[in-house]
């Protein structure tokens, strides 16, 4: 048997599971401090204006995220700095209007009537600004496939949150506030060590091009409905729960959502390695490349999600007793984690329908997948928590959500590549998987 080496482990697919790992390790002990020394109505707020900021991001993410890695990603120095220029242009300026929309609320601050929006409106544009840096060169160094960079940008971010927490739970200076304040330093020191790395290439602002501009902004007008129609997904949840249930409820339906980092840090890291190499073959005429990684990544990620699946419906109620502590014993939590895990059996291919459509220049159909997905979503709670009042309704919701989307994706993809049958790709998804244990073990 051969041995493990570490240069093995020096590949782009360890480096950005690896990053992504980091960061959802991070994310669950960040969540455990703040669900264990916040009240369920502070984290209940703290999850609402995680929702307003998260959607704020999704704007600025769906808009240029996927474009900056589909146009760069395998380009001439010289297309490269333009792309980037123009990138950085557009997103100052999708920041900027962001954070103006958010002025004409600051008079209602004061009233104190609705917490959860108060605090938003106060904390929106300024956390939004300090994390302009970090995104775009996140965008670059996924391009430029450098996931070790990734790792400790994230390692700077995340890790300093963490000990900034620490320090307030010694100290007993832990609340809603210090968290915020935590938030927006943490922000802003991974920004200006990221820029003082030279890793955002600031200075390729004076390359940017008026024609690169258009096509950025008319490729990522359909990129971005898509991003911000699925980030509404959760949102939309977390509205409804909020307006029916109140915020206590959101706390306990929020916490098995976090814990769906596991899944979703995985799922990044193949997605984001998937992408860029799609983009390169895609762009290079290299279609049966295209469906082979569609195929391999697709059947490896569904394959793999099953032991993780059994394990969670095992072991939900003590993971959520671990995390979230006593005042998530005996709520409806760990079922909800039970049935969001099954529900990940689809991510992958959900997921990579979605990238697919976004890298052979049909993002249009993405964003009608998306929006199909976000109305089943959307009817689905306000019926059930109409009717039944209960969190377990928008659990099951979900999955008509989820087969809404995937019947829907599959259908266009079809006319441009043959999406082979779900079987095919499970059966090629495991051979290969098969030989990637064999390779790390």
């Amino acid at each position: 048997m051969a041995r493990l080496k570490l240069s093995d482990l020096n590949n782009k697919h360890f480096l950005s599971l690896a990053g992504n790992g980091v960061i959802a390790v991070l994310g669950f002990v960040l969540m455990m401090l703040y669900a264990r020394w916040l009240s369920l109505a502070d984290t209940g707020v703290w999850f609402y204006f995680a929702v307003i900021y998260n959607l704020g991001d999704a704007v600025r993410n769906g808009f240029l995220g996927t474009a900056t890695i589909k146009f760069y990603a395998g380009t001439s120095a010289e297309r490269g700095r333009e792309v980037l220029g123009s990138v950085w242009l557009l997103a100052i300026a999708v920041t900027a209007v962001l954070v103006v929309a958010t002025l004409p609320f600051i008079p209602f601050i004061g009233d104190g009537r609705n917490i959860e929006l108060t605090t938003t409106i106060r904390w929106f544009g300024p956390t939004f600004i300090s994390s302009l840096p970090f995104n775009l060169i996140f965008w670059v160094l996924v391009a430029e496939e450098k996931y070790g960079r990734i790792i400790w940008l994230r390692l700077i971010n995340s890790g300093s949150m963490i000990l900034y927490i620490l320090a307030l739970i010694l100290l007993k200076k832990m609340s809603l506030d210090a968290l915020l304040w935590c938030n927006f330093l943490t922000n802003c020191l991974a920004s200006v060590v990221g820029l003082a790395w030279g890793l955002g290439k600031f200075r390729t602002f004076f390359s940017r091009s008026r024609a690169c501009v258009m096509e950025l902004v008319h490729f990522g007008k359909y990129s971005l409905g898509s991003t911000v129609a699925s980030r509404l997904f959760s949102s939309a949840d977390s509205f409804i729960i909020t307006s029916i249930l109140g915020p206590a409820a959101l706390a306990i339906y929020t916490v098995p959502l976090k814990l769906m980092e596991l899944v979703e840090f995985i799922l990044r890291s193949f997605v984001s390695t998937g992408m860029s190499g799609m983009a390169i073959a895609y762009n290079n005429d290299n279609i049966h490349h295209t469906i082979h990684i569609f195929k391999k990544y697709t059947g490896m990620l569904t394959i793999a999600f099953i032991p993780l699946t059994v394990f969670t419906v095992i072991f939900s109620d003590l993971i959520i007793h671990v995390i979230g502590g006593g005042k998530y014993v005996n709520t409806e939590a760990a079922n909800i984690f039970r049935l969001l895990m099954v529900l990940a059996l689809s991510y992958p291919l959900d997921r990579f329908i979605g990238v697919t459509l976004d890298i052979i220049h049909k993002p249009i159909y993405n964003l009608y997948k998306v929006l199909v997905m976000l109305a089943f979503d959307v009817a689905g709670d306000l019926v059930g928590l109409t009717i039944f009042r209960s969190l377990y309704a928008v659990a099951f919701a979900s999955f008509l959500v989820m087969s809404s989307g995937i019947i829907f994706g599959k259908m266009k993809l079809n006319r441009y590549l043959k999406v082979p049958p779900l079987p095919d790709i499970l059966r090629f998804g495991y051979a290969e998987l098969k030989l990637l244990v064999r390779k790390v073990v």
